[in-house]
């Protein structure tokens, strides 16, 4: 346990709340549940300043790859912390940033061209968003100016991001800051309108974005979506035909396909990317969270040699993109994707990972496919989810003012396990290097914890 001396009389945890806004919080429960003050962390395991450990199921938010405190990640950062922190971007460049590019090029779908560096996950959705509209002003169509999205999308807090998200949760109280977008509805397998089973179908459903396309395709430049998995909605799996179907429709209308690889990309679905499920190339791909191994800020946002060569010009022409971050292609995370880069390319870590994912997908089900109120266990690589519900026939949800995901939630941390279900589903999305026994104490924690609250 570290020294905290500079808090006063009050303890750390008591400190915290004086002070701090902690991010995605009702800061009135943590008058209930004070925050969790982490001293240092190693693998999948948090250890408090008391002591105690949590296993991190969720990877801290989608973003740590391979594990806390990482000997190669953390050699790479501290080596280039030695040389250089930062240079500015701008008409400077460094061996890092140039290195990451080049091993980026090499498994990005082939299409993908140029990287544009930026310093977070919704920056590089807003920079794709105004590169589109930017393409189309200087490609002589300057009417295509919206965008469709998918319902119940998600990508980032920032305004731009948000108008493309559709979850009332995030947006609903900032419509009137916001462009006006033209939702297309998301597929939704488990409630699927047509009867139709995930993988069993024609993606029926996507009949909703052709119809959108035909009555708006004229005035939208692109469509933004997460391909394959939904991950705020829910953890929403569905099938990778209905991205080829996207990939010919954007196509067939000059539509340009923006796909949100933020929480999906670098082995998470069990392939690299998971657009290579679909074996589709998009028009733009956004890059961050596992891009270093969730150890620092840093996004990439990834286009075609026909979206960069609609900016190249001299510069009276005024066509140059004027979009910058302070930080954007610091040498520091750069070093860190480089090292995820390795070991990913030196290690059978997907390969792995995706062995343990039918392995979990087995012992989930027995633990809790019985269970009277578990209505799906849905997977893709190694992310799982377990939908609760109450009633499975019907398929009703819980009332969601009783926040019965949130009881549980704080069941599996008192018994040491970071478990942060999204509404009333429960999920796992952990490094990919997690092992077996880890997996099975982690099932073990979150069976026992919807027990005591559900029974």
């Amino acid at each position: 346990m570290r020294d905290f001396e500079f808090c006063g009389d009050l303890t750390p945890e008591q400190t915290d709340l004086k002070y701090i806004w902690h991010p995605c919080s009702q800061m009135k429960d943590y008058e209930e549940l004070a925050p969790i003050v982490i001293d240092h962390a190693k693998g999948v395991w948090l250890y408090d300043i008391h002591g105690k450990k949590y296993l991190d199921i969720v990877s801290s938010w989608w973003a740590n790859l391979l594990g806390h405190s990482n000997e190669i990640i953390s050699r790479a950062i501290s080596e280039q912390l030695r040389r250089m922190e930062h240079v500015i971007f701008a008409n400077f460049t460094h061996a890092p940033a140039i290195q990451l590019a080049c091993e980026l090029a090499k498994i990005v779908p082939p299409q993908i061209k140029k990287f544009h560096f930026n310093d977070n996950g919704s920056a590089a959705v807003e920079c794709a968003l105004k590169m589109c509209f930017q393409f189309y002003l200087q490609t002589g169509k300057p009417r295509k100016q919206r965008f469709f999205c998918l319902t119940d999308g998600y990508h980032g807090e920032t305004i731009g991001a948000l108008a493309v998200g559709s979850m009332d949760l995030y947006t609903k109280i900032y419509q009137p800051m916001m462009m006006e977008t033209i939702p297309v509805q998301a597929p939704d397998c488990y409630r699927c309108p047509f009867g139709k089973l995930r993988g069993c179908c024609q993606c029926e459903c996507f009949q909703a974005a052709e119809k959108a396309f035909a009555e708006h395709a004229s005035e939208c430049a692109a469509i933004i979506l997460e391909p394959l998995l939904q991950g705020s909605a829910g953890m929403r799996v569905y099938p990778a035909l209905y991205l080829k179907k996207m990939r010919a429709l954007c196509d067939a209308y000059d539509v340009k396909l923006i796909v949100d690889e933020i929480a999906t990309g670098f082995g998470r679905t069990g392939k690299m990317f998971a657009c290579d499920h679909a074996g589709i190339s998009p028009d733009v791909m956004c890059l961050s969270k596992g891009l270093t191994g969730g150890y620092l800020p840093m996004s990439v946002t990834c286009v075609t040699q026909e979206i960069y060569d609609a900016f190249y010009a001299d510069y009276n022409e005024g066509k140059a993109f004027l979009h910058s971050h302070t930080y954007a292609g610091n040498p520091l995370g750069c070093a860190a994707a480089l090292a995820v880069q390795k070991i990913l390319r030196e290690e059978p870590v997907i390969e792995t990972a995706n062995k343990n994912a039918v392995w979990l997908t087995q012992e989930l089900e027995q633990a809790f496919e019985t269970h009277p109120h578990v209505g799906e266990i849905r997977h893709i690589g190694l992310i799982h989810a377990i939908e609760l519900v109450k009633d499975p026939k019907t398929k009703e949800p819980f009332d969601s003012r009783k926040r019965l995901g949130y009881a549980i939630y704080k069941r599996a941390l008192s018994r040491g396990l970071l478990l942060r279900p999204l509404g009333n589903v429960l999920y796992f999305n952990p490094p990919l290097n997690i092992t077996r026994e880890e997996l099975q104490t982690a099932i073990n924690i979150a069976r026992q914890s919807v027990r005591e609250v559900l029974g």
